[in-house]
């Protein structure tokens, strides 16, 4: 997922697509604990679009904080 396209959307599926990923990093411990790894990058990818999705609603709450000053 590109970070262009995760502004266009809103903060509750910002926070939907993030407990997904979170979800898929578990899944994928799970199978590497029982040996049946299907996509090694899996876990990588899927922690960086956690880290994006953070960054962006990070980015949404600082810009909403200057602009109640």
């Amino acid at each position: 997922m590109k970070a262009n396209e995760l502004r266009d959307k809103d903060n509750e599926t910002l926070v939907k697509q993030m407990k997904e990923r979170e979800n898929d990093v578990s899944s994928f411990r799970m199978q590497v604990a029982t040996g049946v790894v299907e996509n090694v990058r899996a876990a990588r990818t899927a922690r960086r679009d956690i880290a994006r999705i953070k960054t962006i609603l990070r980015e949404r709450d600082i810009a909403e904080a200057k602009g109640k000053n």
